[in-house]
């Protein structure tokens, strides 16, 4: 039975989203090169996730390697902060329309909205690091008495993310 959508090129195949996959690729080599997280855990997911949506927006998916200046515009790019996930939705809605140029095809798109789509829907138990002397009363359950609060997923993943490009 053939799919309903097929590459219309001529060839009859699915499309592939080759760039997001690259980019996805690019992502799990940093992290696992920099050895931060067991690569089974939801936080290095997270890490990947959003490492991936930034080289993927970044148009970085075509590069053979990542040179110095690679290197150092994602580290501003992935630098923490609000700004990341205002940048992160502003190119996506740019990227609404893509057109045959920009080498973006709609199954990379599809997979980079999902990825974000679990990045911003998902939260993970982590670490308040804002609490200032946590209270035993406030603890969530840890035995050790460290504050802990659920936060979305790409607030953790970008520092991850972060890090295995400083690592890198």
């Amino acid at each position: 039975m053939r799919p309903d959508y097929c590459d219309e090129t001529g060839g009859g195949g699915l499309p592939v989203p080759m760039a997001w996959m690259y980019s996805e690729y690019i992502a799990d080599e940093l992290l696992v090169t920099g050895d931060l997280m067991e690569p089974t855990t939801l936080e290095f997911r997270a890490g990947r996730d959003a490492l991936a949506l930034t080289i993927f927006l970044s148009d970085g998916a075509a590069a053979e390697e990542l040179p110095a200046v690679r290197v150092d515009e994602l580290r501003l790019l992935t630098a923490y902060g609000v700004t990341w996930r205002r940048w992160v939705c502003a190119r996506l809605e740019a990227l609404e329309r893509p057109t045959p140029a920009d080498g973006r095809t709609d199954p990379d798109l599809v997979m980079a909205r999902a990825a974000w789509r679990w990045l911003e829907e998902t939260e993970l138990l982590a670490a308040d690091l804002d609490a200032i002397g946590p209270q035993p009363w406030e603890a969530l359950g840890t035995e050790d008495g460290e504050a802990q609060v659920w936060t979305p997923a790409w607030q953790l993943g970008l520092p991850l993310g972060h890090l295995a490009v400083h690592l890198y």
